[in-house]
C-alpha cells in the first residue's frame, strides 16, 4: 500500500471525523427543530413532550414543548413543560416498583422464587391451580396467571382486603375473573397490572411500611429523584411542576369520544383546579391492599428522572458514586425471563400486550388482536426486552430499519404516552413523556411497530440526531 494512499486515507479519515463531530454539534439544534414539529404538527398536536437522550453515559439532549398546564378560556395561565415537570409515568412505575423489590431481595426482605403467601398472610393460589405457589419472579415477569380481567384498582373509600379480592367467596371475587383458566404460575405470559398490586402489597408486608414512603426510602430519596407515588404528599412547588394530562376528547358511555377540533379536556392531575386526594385512609392496614397507591402506573417522575434512572441501570447499579443496586440486581431485572417462541400452548406464553402498558396478553392460546401486534416479545423482572421485530403496525422495534435492541418500558394512561428505553452495552437511552394528544392515537398507527405513528418519528428524530441513525 503506497505512503501516498496512507496518507490520503489519514486526511479522509480526519476530515470525517470533523463532519461528524459538526454534525454532532449541531444535532441538538436539528433535534429541536424536528421535535417541535412532531409536538406542534397541526395534524397530530401533543399536549406537551418531553425528550431526553443518553449517549455514552452522559445525558445530551433535554428537550420540553407544549404545556404542562392547558387554559383555552385565560392563554396567559398557560404552563410550559419544562425541565422540572413531572408526568404520571404509568406502566414505567412498574420498573420503578422493581427497583424497589430487588433493593429489599438484597436486603434478605424478600425473595425472589417464594411463595407469596408467606409474606402475605394467606395463601395466594389460582384456583384453578392450587398446588402451583404464585412468586415474586412471576409476578414481575407477568406469568402468574393472575389476570385484570377483575378490575385493578379499589379505591380507599372501599377498604377492600385482598383477601376478599383473591380468595374464592370473598366479597370482591365474583366468578373470580382475575385468575387464568388455562395455565398456571410460570406456564403463560400475559401483561396485567393487578400483579403489580400484590407487589406493593407484598413489600409492604415485608417491611411494614406503607408502599408509597417505602418506594421514597428504598428508591427515589437514595437518587435524588423528585416525585413519587403520591402526590397528597407532594410540596406546592412540585405539584406545580407536575403536567396536566390531556385529551381532545370526553368520556361518553365508557369510550373516548374524540373533538380534534375542540378544547384540550383534562383527564388527571389537574392540580391547578383541586388538590390532589389522600390515596389511603388513615386507618389504612399495611399490606392489605397494594393497588392503592397505584404501583402499576401512578409514579410521577420528570423525563431527566428516567434519564438518571437508567444511567444507575447502565452502571450495574451505581449511582453519583452510591451503590443503589446491586450489579447482581441488575443483571437479573435485564435477564429474559420469558421470551414468546411463536408457538401455541407451549408453556411459555404465547399474549403480547399491546405495547403502552394496559394491553393484555392471550392467556388462552387463541390468536387475538394484542397477540397479532407481537408487541411485546420478551421479558425481564419489570423491564421488556426488546427484539426488534417489525411490520406495519406490529412488532417492538425502536428505531427505523432496526438494530437498536433494548430494555425499558412503555407507557399509556389518561392520555399520556411514554418510552424509557436503554441499551446497557452502549450506554445509549432514549425517554419520551407526552402529556396529551389532540387526535385518537388508534387512527395514527405505526410504520414499523406497535406504537403509534408520533411515538415512532420521536424516536426515529432522537436515532438520527444524537446515534446517528436513519430516521423515516
Amino acid at each position: 500500500m503506497s505512503s501516498n494512499f496512507l496518507r490520503w486515507l489519514g486526511l479522509g479519515l480526519m476530515m470525517l471525523t470533523t463532519l461528524t463531530t459538526l454534525a454532532r454539534a449541531d444535532a441538538p439544534g436539528a433535534l429541536r427543530q424536528e421535535l417541535a414539529a412532531i409536538a406542534g404538527d397541526p395534524a397530530f398536536p401533543l399536549a406537551s413532550l418531553s425528550v431526553l437522550a443518553v449517549r455514552g453515559g452522559k445525558i445530551v439532549a433535554h428537550e420540553q414543548f407544549g404545556h404542562r398546564f392547558i387554559d383555552e378560556l385565560e392563554p396567559a395561565r398557560n404552563m410550559p413543560a419544562n425541565a422540572d415537570t413531572m408526568y404520571r409515568i404509568a406502566s414505567i412505575s412498574k420498573l420503578i416498583v422493581s427497583l424497589g423489590v430487588m433493593r429489599l431481595v438484597e436486603d434478605g426482605k424478600l425473595e425472589l422464587d417464594a411463595d407469596v403467601g408467606r409474606y402475605l398472610g394467606f395463601g395466594l393460589r389460582n384456583p384453578h391451580f392450587p398446588r402451583l405457589p404464585i412468586t415474586l419472579r412471576q409476578l414481575l415477569s407477568h406469568t402468574s396467571s393472575i389476570r385484570d380481567d377483575g378490575g385493578y384498582h379499589w379505591s380507599a373509600s372501599q377498604n377492600v382486603d385482598f383477601k376478599d379480592v383473591f380468595l374464592p367467596g370473598g366479597s370482591q371475587h365474583g366468578e373470580g375473573a382475575m385468575w387464568s383458566r388455562e395455565a398456571g404460575p410460570g406456564a403463560w405470559f400475559q401483561y396485567a397490572n393487578l400483579p403489580w398490586g400484590v407487589v406493593a402489597a407484598v413489600m409492604e408486608r415485608a417491611t411494614g411500611e406503607r408502599f408509597d414512603r417505602l418506594m421514597r426510602r428504598l428508591i427515589l430519596d437514595p437518587m435524588g429523584l423528585r416525585g413519587g407515588f403520591h402526590p397528597a404528599d407532594f410540596s406546592a412547588r412540585d405539584l406545580a411542576d407536575t403536567a396536566t394530562l390531556y385529551r381532545k376528547a370526553v368520556e361518553v358511555d365508557d369510550r373516548q369520544v374524540w373533538n380534534p377540533a375542540g378544547p384540550w379536556v383534562a383527564q388527571t392531575d389537574d392540580y391547578r383546579s383541586a388538590a390532589p386526594v389522600p390515596r389511603a385512609r388513615p386507618d389504612y392496614i399495611i399490606g392489605s391492599n397494594g393497588t392503592l397507591f397505584g404501583p402499576m402506573g401512578n409514579c410521577r417522575l420528570t423525563a431527566e428522572g428516567l434519564g438518571q434512572v437508567m444511567l444507575m441501570l447502565m452502571n450495574d447499579g451505581r449511582h453519583e458514586g452510591r451503590q443503589i443496586l446491586g450489579r447482581d440486581s441488575v443483571r437479573q431485572m435485564l435477564d429474559t425471563q420469558w421470551r414468546h417462541d411463536g408457538r401455541t400452548g407451549n408453556g411459555r406464553g404465547v399474549g403480547n400486550g399491546n405495547g403502552n402498558g394496559k394491553g393484555n396478553g392471550n392467556s388462552s392460546g387463541e390468536t387475538d388482536v394484542d397477540t397479532q401486534l407481537e408487541a411485546m416479545n420478551a421479558w425481564g423482572l419489570g423491564v421488556q426486552i426488546f427484539m426488534d421485530i417489525s411490520g406495519p403496525g406490529r412488532g417492538d422495534r425502536l428505531v427505523p430499519g432496526g438494530g437498536w435492541r433494548g430494555a425499558g418500558h412503555l407507557g399509556e394512561a389518561y392520555g399520556l404516552t411514554s418510552a424509557m428505553v436503554f441499551d446497557p452495552a452502549t450506554k445509549s437511552g432514549m425517554v419520551f413523556l407526552i402529556g396529551g394528544t389532540g387526535f385518537d392515537p388508534e387512527t395514527n398507527p405505526g410504520a414499523w411497530s406497535a406504537m403509534h405513528r408520533h411515538e415512532e418519528r420521536i424516536l426515529g428524530a432522537i436515532h438520527k440526531h444524537v446515534f446517528g441513525g436513519g430516521a423515516r
